[in-house]
Formats: structure tokens, C-alpha cells, sequence
């Protein structure tokens, strides 16, 4: 099966052929058709759920735990934060090697899941 993606679509006001373009909203990927006439665009339905998806476990607080392992702490991480991760961004195969923890400032630690751009 095709994805649109890969469709020539054109614009329904001027019948034109429209330009396909990403644009980064919050660090999410949304595939756009914009059309060189009239500057109107048109959004990916797919990439759109998926970032209304992202923006709702976005504004959830999760409550969770730290354990003591060894000689380090360990929190556990909510079951639909890795869901979405796993579904929706291209992650390394193996856990090792796809986070990075940081100390963003007094009471705040950084999780990311993906390699940040410039590393």
C-alpha cells in the first residue's frame, strides 16, 4: 500500500500541485502539503493524531519511584511514556545506548530517549 506521502496533491482552491515540507512543532515532525498560490496548508492526518497523542501524555504528571540499585537510583518510567516512544520515534535497538540523563539544574534531571542534533 502507498502512502500519501508520496502523492502529488493538489490544492482545492487553485488546483495547483502543492509543495510537501516538514515543519518541527515542539521537536515533533509534521508533514505538510502547502500550495505556492495561496500559501495554504495542509497537515498529514496521521502525523496530526499522532501529535495530539504526544501533546495529551505531554500534560500528564506521572508519580513515580526511586529505588535504590547498588550503588545508583533507579526510576521507573510510565508504560505509555515508552509505548509512545517506542511507536513514534526511530530509537536504538538496544537500551544501552538510547538514553541520556542529565542534571538540567537543582531539582531538575533531563531524560532523553533520542540522541539530541550535534552529537
Amino acid at each position: 500500500m502507498k502512502d500519501i506521502k508520496y502523492a502529488k496533491v493538489l490544492c482545492p482552491n487553485c488546483n495547483k500541485e502543492t509543495k510537501k515540507d516538514i515543519e518541527l512543532r515542539n521537536g515533533f515532525k509534521l508533514t505538510y502539503f502547502e500550495c505556492p498560490i495561496c500559501s495554504e496548508r495542509y497537515y498529514d492526518s496521521a502525523d496530526l493524531r499522532a501529535f495530539e497523542e504526544f501533546k495529551k501524555l505531554r500534560e500528564r504528571h506521572f508519580n513515580v519511584k526511586l529505588r535504590m540499585v547498588g550503588n545508583s537510583f533507579s526510576v521507573t518510567i510510565p508504560r505509555e511514556i515508552i509505548d509512545f516512544e517506542e511507536k513514534f520515534a526511530c530509537m536504538e535497538k538496544e537500551m544501552d545506548n538510547m538514553m541520556r540523563l542529565s542534571l538540567e539544574e537543582p531539582g531538575k534531571l533531563g531524560l532523553y530517549f533520542k540522541k539530541l542534533l550535534g552529537e
